[in-house]
């Protein structure tokens, strides 16, 4: 049943955000890629984990694909975790040549402080990768900072003290007036808003999902709020919530840096200063749902 809080596009998301592009291998289709790129200055591109994994995840090959991710690969242990692993950098490094006019085989994925990943040597164009389930999805942004999350859209969240570890007092109250029945799909949604968020200025989750939030009944985000419901960022600042293959929540965050194209500097984190003095220095401890406590370890 669809609920009056199911996102859909407005005239803001279908200006600033492409359709998303269903990839189903290393044939694409790349050129609708291309194109909102070009038309939109990002792209979001999604692909089931079947269509990118490997026949053989022994294949010595894959060595070369993966380059300095192959030793990280190689110490994994779960069967799952590595197909994940492997289907996720081949998708990123494709999209991003396909992007780029590049050869796939030639890009080398990197990390920064942090973990937030970035390719060597091609700066210019930011990336985000994040994957749940059998889903695979990566952003692309050539004028500023992009960060994408996806979880499944009836994943159970309220019940299980989510909302304490991870909702504003402004956003409790909100929620609070959202039907039963909708609460959870609005979780979801604030949940994969915050990771985009976090994702796209380069902190994961060190930032405390309590101290900056979003509108719990708004279908489509306009800005980052403060904890008690006023504005945490500007114009510069573009979100959008949609569902990709029926049954999967995605969220992207893009930060438009004002210089043509992405790069390092102190613009990557150009947040006001009341938003990042919340996150910062707010008392209360956010986090994923469960309490697990933030990992410096490659975004995903």
């Amino acid at each position: 049943m669809v609920s009056s809080l199911d996102p859909v596009a407005t005239r803001h998301s279908r200006r600033v955000f492409a359709r998303p592009v269903q990839v189903r291998g290393p044939d694409g289709p790349w050129e609708e890629v291309r194109e909102a790129i070009s038309r939109h200055g990002s792209a979001l591109v999604h692909a089931r984990l079947d269509d990118w994994l490997p026949a053989d995840l022994g294949d010595p090959g894959l060595a070369e694909w993966l380059g300095h991710d192959h030793a990280r690969f190689r110490r994994m242990r779960h069967p799952t975790v590595k197909a994940r692993f492997v289907a996720s950098r081949l998708m990123l490094k494709h999209t991003a040549a396909a992007a780029m006019g590049e050869p796939a085989r030639a890009l080398e994925l990197a990390y920064k402080l942090g973990g937030r990943p970035y390719l060597r040597g091609h700066e210019q164009l930011d990336i985000s990768l994040t994957h749940t389930a059998d889903l695979l999805v990566v952003g692309l942004a050539r004028r500023g900072w992009i960060g994408v999350d996806a979880e499944l859209s009836d994943r159970q969240m309220t019940g299980l003290g989510t909302e304490a570890q991870m909702c504003t007092r402004h956003e409790l109250a909100e929620l609070a007036m959202i039907p039963e029945e909708a609460r959870n799909g609005a979780l979801v949604r604030l949940w994969t808003l915050k990771e985009a968020y976090s994702k796209a200025i380069g902190q994961g989750l060190r930032f405390r999902f309590t101290e900056f939030g979003f509108g719990p009944q708004d279908r489509q985000a306009r800005e980052v709020l403060l904890p008690d419901g006023s504005p945490g960022t500007g114009d510069e600042w573009s979100f959008h919530t949609c569902t990709v293959q029926r049954r999967y929540t995605v969220s992207v965050a893009v930060y438009d840096a004002g210089f043509g194209e992405s790069g390092d500097g102190p613009d990557a984190l150009r947040v006001s200063g009341g938003l990042l003095a919340e996150l910062m220095t707010g008392p209360s401890s956010g986090g994923r749902p469960g309490g697990a406590s933030a990992q410096f370890t490659p975004d995903t």
